[in-house]
């Protein structure tokens, strides 16, 4: 009896123990407690990449001229960098994102013309351009010029025409055709030049506005230049020009093309370089079949052949 007492006390005493020390008695059969989950992470969002934004185009620190400052004739520059805006002879003068612009010499363009770059810190940059005068083509007759106008008749159907010409020519695309170098729409003999003249006993006549080409036959086809939009696609022919067609190549210039048999676009169409658009004709005021291919920059006249190099 002794003996028991003693021994159950000691286990009674050793559990005490143990369970002052921090420690438990797990029995051998009991299942082992689960593992604590391990902690869980913070989810890392990710972070966006930083937007640089393009660089801005170098510009030069001058203006820029390319081309042959000559009556009738086209330049191409690049506007210093910090440009507001680009004056040329009183006319504010379009350029494009990287710069580039185009400038353009009329038939009589006196011998100088000025231009200005307004920079945005106020600064402003000039260059005067000394322009070639060109000979023309002039032709003197012993006759006196006729004084007689156009009939009242006459101008009633000339009126509307003049107007969709004044209009098409207001249109402003983004084609960047004029920055091509231009082929010639069609090849033959070149029956009339750019710039000639009739001198009537001493009274100048009206110049010749354009180039023609004439092919020997009617509805020999053609071809675009350059790059372009068709902002007129005559529905009928004008009383002078016949079927017309004009392009705009964009930043003021355009191209005509006259006395035409068929146009093969439409007013809206943007034509590529080499593009058949029509069929050369007689229709008009015309006394044969040929071609006339007119240009203009803005309100200045200019001469094809000079865009496209003699015709080889």
């Amino acid at each position: 009896m002794k003996m028991m007492v003693f021994t159950s006390r000691a286990v009674t005493m050793g559990s005490m123990a143990l369970a002052l020390s921090g420690c438990s008695v797990v029995p051998e059969s009991a299942e082992p407690a689960p593992a604590a989950a391990p902690p869980r992470q913070a989810e890392v969002q990710p972070v966006p990449e930083a937007v640089v934004p393009a660089p801005e185009p170098q510009r030069p620190a001058r203006l820029l001229l390319s081309g042959e400052a000559i009556q009738g004739g086209v330049m191409l520059g690049t506007v210093p960098g910090g440009t507001r805006s680009l004056i040329f002879d009183g006319q504010n003068v379009p350029f494009d994102d990287e710069g580039n612009f185009i400038i353009a010499f009329n038939r009589d363009a006196p011998p100088s013309a000025m231009l200005s770059a307004n920079l945005l810190d106020g600064r402003t940059i000039d260059r005067r351009i000394n322009v070639a005068p060109r000979k023309w083509n002039i032709e003197r007759v012993n006759i006196a010029r006729r004084r007689s106008g156009p009939s009242a008749a006459f101008q009633r159907i000339r009126a509307p025409e003049i107007r969709q010409i004044v209009a098409a020519r207001k249109i402003r695309s983004d084609s960047r055709g004029w920055q091509q170098k231009f082929i010639w729409p069609v090849k033959g003999r070149i029956s009339g030049r750019f710039g000639s003249q009739r001198i009537y006993r001493g009274e100048p006549g009206s110049y010749h506005s354009g180039v023609d080409v004439a092919t020997g036959e009617s509805g020999t086809p053609f071809v675009a230049p350059a790059d372009g939009v068709v902002i007129l696609a005559s529905s009928k022919p004008f009383s002078l020009e016949g079927n017309l067609l004009m392009i705009d190549h964009g930043m003021g210039l355009n191209s005509a093309f006259l006395h035409l048999s068929k146009i093969a676009v439409r007013k809206g169409d943007r034509v590529r370089q080499g593009q058949y658009i029509g069929n050369i004709g007689a229709t008009g005021r015309a006394t044969g079949p040929h071609l006339h291919w007119g240009m203009k920059w803005n309100a200045a006249r200019i001469d094809p052949i000079l865009l496209t190099g003699p015709m080889e």
